[in-house]
């Protein structure tokens, strides 16, 4: 039976989608059906203020930009791409980091991927907390991190991948508290948790990258909801690898796989798509997340691309 409401639902979905917006970018139709191109910046390069395949992205309250590339740089930019600082993190030998946030405080919190861990950073990029460090299974242990972000309490949820497919939620100190999820495809598992998001709620929102959907769990772990079927038309999902909330109960998100930006309602039902695979004005290359400024507009980060791509919604 909940098989049948699943594809039920996915059906009902799938045909809102084809009304609201003629099938968009995914289907030949016009990119622009969510929002207006207008600006780019961005070039590649490892000097100060260049992109070299930047893969996180986070915003905070002041409109700052902080972008993590494949020099494991955390550079900071205002929101028209003007160079405002940056640092390092302590060691990249192995990998880069992945995944940025902004934390209820202001700090920034970068998931240190290859090394099994969360680092917690002022904005100025002094270093104030470690959670982690140890690769492993047990409680505190991490696979691959992939991303983090904090309650309205303070609490750290840490997502990630690999073996273990989790996450784990600690305290305001960094103390282990519960975990949840696991490596699948069953409704509450996950393969590849890429990016997260806290709602007014204290919901914890997944996109949960290679099953092609979004989860939503209470502050304890329990599921309330999920959605997405895997595809490239409109209300469907391919590889989304980040998302962040809109205005009126919507959600924007990002698809790597897909190369667009698609605008939901909470509970799933498409709104329309922006963006198309490429590299001139409004075309992307496997962009990896995206935020959105005090002005409403949207930050798409076009990987591939080496550059940031800002939308009118």
């Amino acid at each position: 039976m909940k098989m049948f409401v699943l594809a039920h639902r996915t059906y009902l979905l799938l045909a809102v989608a084809v009304a609201a917006v003629g099938c968009g970018g995914g289907c030949g139709g016009p990119s622009d059906s969510i929002g207006r191109f207008d600006t780019l910046w961005g070039r590649r390069g490892i000097s100060e203020g260049r992109l070299q395949k930047p893969r996180a992205m986070a915003i905070d309250a002041e409109d700052r930009i902080y972008i993590v590339d494949m020099t494991a740089r955390i550079q900071v930019f205002d929101t028209d791409g003007r160079f405002l600082h940056g640092w390092q993190t302590p060691d990249h030998e192995n990998g880069k980091p992945t995944g940025l946030s902004i934390g209820i405080d202001g700090h920034v919190l970068v998931a240190d991927t290859h090394y099994y861990q969360l680092l917690v950073y002022s904005p100025d990029g002094e270093l104030i907390r470690t959670i982690g460090g140890t690769p492993g299974e047990l409680p505190g242990q991490f696979g691959l991190v992939t991303d983090a972000v904090q309650d309205s309490q303070g609490n750290y949820y840490v997502a990630e991948y690999g073996e273990y497919d989790r996450i784990q939620k600690f305290s305001p100190q960094g103390d282990f508290l519960l975990q949840w999820g696991g490596h699948g495809s069953e409704p509450g598992q996950f393969i590849r948790p890429q990016n997260l998001a806290i709602d007014s709620d204290d919901h914890v929102w997944v996109a949960d990258a290679c099953n092609h959907r979004i989860q939503i769990f209470d502050s304890e772990g329990k599921l309330l909801d999920y959605w997405g079927t895997e595809g490239s038309q409109g209300g469907q999902l391919y590889y989304p690898y980040d998302l962040v909330f809109g205005e009126d109960d919507t959600l924007y998100i990002c698809e790597y796989g897909n190369h667009r930006v698609q605008k939901f309602t909470r509970q799933g039902v498409p709104l329309g798509i922006w963006g198309t695979h490429g590299r001139g004005e409004g075309q992307m290359h496997n962009p990896w997340a995206l935020v959105r400024d005090t002005r409403g507009r949207i930050h798409v980060l076009d990987t591939n691309n080496h550059r940031v791509q800002r939308v009118k919604m």
